[in-house]
């Protein structure tokens, strides 16, 4: 017997973000593949697929948004009847990794979250993970197989230099920790100068910043505040009345992930930001919309790397070698 190896690219979605699914989906011009999926009265999920997945190159999207351990749960319980169901290789699709903070130990006696949720899509049956902008690079190697990390600040420069490229620019990371990432930035800008905060942090009291200090000059200048996420708000609120205290011209907030949890609308409207810009990595219902909110797409981003893994191509060459 004989036959012609062949492969078959199938998506599939949680309920967590359909519609950044279906924006990838319309980009590689797929359809997602139909499933039944519900909760039960004490809140156990069950998915099934209304289609064969024998042999396919299995890609789950979700993003692990609010109610997060559900969210989980659920690509957890996908991964398992992909596998059960023969497919030849399961990916996760995470454009936001939950639990990444969690990534070591402050103290004793804390868990180490993001290991676990690694641990868990292997255990699963994930072949390898996809995901966006990782809280820290280390956490690409708590998954025994393949990460795809991918980056977002090409999408987000492209938006700042169209719209402030007239503009005496400086690049400002939040706190000492997010430099080196800071630097990328200001190469990706042209060369532009590089700022911090100096923050203390309560280790026992989390989302709260004690005080700030820039060290950099920006006087004069607009500031892209670049960070990986945006929950509470609170540090990148209190970063950018900083900046503007110390003689910003103006200060643009540019994250990849809107948590936005909490008071965190009220805080970004209020703080003096003229632009806070996120992409859809996670969904950002109307009520956390404000006027000043702009919401980049990364769909074209998540399509062509899954293209690349379907095709056996490079990833790393979609982020000029530095992926």
């Amino acid at each position: 017997m004989s036959s012609i190896p062949k492969k078959s690219l199938m998506l599939f979605s949680g309920r967590a973000h359909p519609e950044l699914a279906e924006e990838i989906a319309k980009e590689l011009d797929v359809t997602i593949t139909p499933q039944a999926a519900y909760d039960f009265a004490n809140g156990e999920i069950f998915v099934r697929f209304e289609e064969s997945v024998r042999g396919s190159d299995a890609f789950v999207i979700q993003s692990h948004t609010a109610p997060i351990n559900q969210w989980i749960m659920e690509q957890l319980i996908m991964i398992d009847a992909l596998k059960r169901a023969s497919a030849k290789r399961i990916t996760a699709v995470v454009p936001f990794y939950g639990y990444a903070r969690q990534d070591k130990k402050h103290r004793g006696r804390e868990p180490i979250s993001a290991r676990l949720v690694a641990d868990m899509l292997k255990t699963a049956g994930a072949h390898r993970i996809m995901t966006i902008d990782l809280h820290t690079d280390q956490i690409q190697g708590f998954f025994d197989g393949p990460v795809d990390h991918l980056l977002a600040n090409k999408v987000l420069a492209e938006h700042l230099r169209d719209t402030y490229a007239d503009h005496d620019l400086a690049v400002v990371a939040p706190d000492s920790g997010r430099v080196r990432v800071a630097e990328k930035w200001a190469d990706m800008m042209g060369g532009v100068p590089l700022a911090f905060i100096h923050k203390t942090r309560d280790k026992t009291r989390p989302n709260e910043v004690a005080a700030n200090r820039v060290v950099g000059d920006v006087a004069g200048r607009c500031c892209i505040l670049v960070d990986d996420m945006i929950d509470t708000g609170g540090t990148i609120a209190k970063a950018t009345e900083a900046l503007l205290a110390d003689g910003a011209s103006d200060v643009v907030i540019a994250a990849t992930h809107g948590v936005l949890s909490g008071p965190a609308v009220e805080r970004l409207s209020t703080c003096g930001a003229r632009e806070v810009i996120v992409t859809n990595t996670l969904p950002i219902p109307d009520e956390k919309r404000f006027p000043s909110l702009t919401v980049l797409s990364i769909a074209p981003v998540i399509a062509r790397a899954v293209r690349e893994v379907f095709e056996d191509g490079s990833v790393t060459n979609l982020f000029d070698g530095n992926a």
